[in-house]
């Protein structure tokens, strides 16, 4: 669950609670509405992007990587044409309904991601270390309207510590920490290139006749272990096939039918015994029809394919 504060004309705020399937089905609706390719409408428009569903990994992480992301759709989100903003849906999702104002929070996320405590860089650091580090210096007073946020003064230098997105930055200044828009700094000594956090499962679907291969992104970290039924959801969607069963390839070349979450973790055990591309799961999915068994035959020359590559 997401935590909104909106504030209105009046100077009054209030908060609304919404999960990421309630800005989906938003999205779908201004797209059937208002997308480029919308018959629906004589008004067209060119609508911010959604991050897509997450079927792999642990809903607390996926959570947590969607927030700096979501901030951003909604930031793009109110600044499209007032006569998008007056559309019933959009005025709806900003609603403060009676389940809002029975909601507690735990605390007010704003749309942001958490900042972790770290120890304020000291003064007395030598000079070599201070001038190394990744820092930037203010060219604005900035006042931080929550506890996330960190303010500061005109001229006073920032020792960065992470990039949240594109706008926002985290740091430390005066012995505290926290984030601020990257608009207010210039940088100094910018922070070293992340690694790309979207990686890929290289699949294997079997037809008949045909076997075609395809790599699907996923916001997921290398060394997870994925549930079973997140997989078996993601490749139906994939796929567009719902009588088909995952299978992988033992150390012998052998293909094993993945039926819980105990074989997915042995499959992942023994792919670490494997070298695989950069960006690439080390484990591989063969996609089969579920009544399909001749794929299990390990005779050469039995159920000899063509192979094409999905574009």
């Amino acid at each position: 669950m997401f935590v909104i504060e909106v504030k209105i004309k009046s100077g009054g705020r209030y908060l609304i609670f919404r999960r990421y399937r309630e800005f989906y089905a938003l999205h779908t609706k201004l797209e059937e509405r208002y997308g480029g390719e919308s018959k629906n409408s004589a008004f067209t428009c060119t609508l911010p992007v959604l991050p897509g569903k997450v079927y792999v990994g642990a809903k607390r992480e996926i959570a947590e990587n969607r927030i700096p992301i979501l901030n951003i759709y909604m930031k793009n989100l109110l600044c499209l044409p007032v006569w998008v903003l007056m559309d019933e849906e959009v005025r709806l999702f900003f609603y403060h309904s009676n389940f809002d104002s029975e909601q507690v929070p735990r605390r007010l996320r704003r749309l942001r991601p958490r900042t972790r405590r770290v120890k304020s860089i000291s003064s007395q650091l030598p000079v070599l270390d201070r001038v190394a580090a990744p820092r930037a210096e203010a060219l604005f007073d900035f006042s931080g309207t929550s506890k996330l946020e960190l303010s500061f003064k005109k001229g006073d230098l920032i020792y960065l510590l992470s990039r949240v997105n594109k706008d926002w930055l985290e740091g430390t200044v005066n012995d505290a920490t926290g984030i601020f828009p990257s608009a207010f700094v210039k940088i100094i000594k910018d922070l070293p290139q992340q690694e790309d956090t979207v990686n890929k499962i290289r699949c294997y679907y079997y037809d008949e006749t045909v076997s075609t291969i395809r790599d699907i992104s996923v916001e997921e970290n290398l060394s997870s272990i994925p549930l079973f039924k997140d997989l078996m959801e993601l490749i139906k969607q994939e796929f567009d096939q719902h009588d088909i069963v995952l299978n992988y390839r033992d150390l012998d070349g052998d293909l094993i039918r993945l039926l819980s979450d105990q074989d997915v973790e042995l499959m992942v055990s023994q792919s670490r015994k494997r070298s695989s591309e950069k960006h690439f799961f080390p484990w591989k999915l063969h996609i089969t029809h579920k009544d399909d068994f001749s794929v299990y035959s390990t005779s050469p020359g039995i159920g000899d394919t063509q192979t094409v590559r999905a574009t």
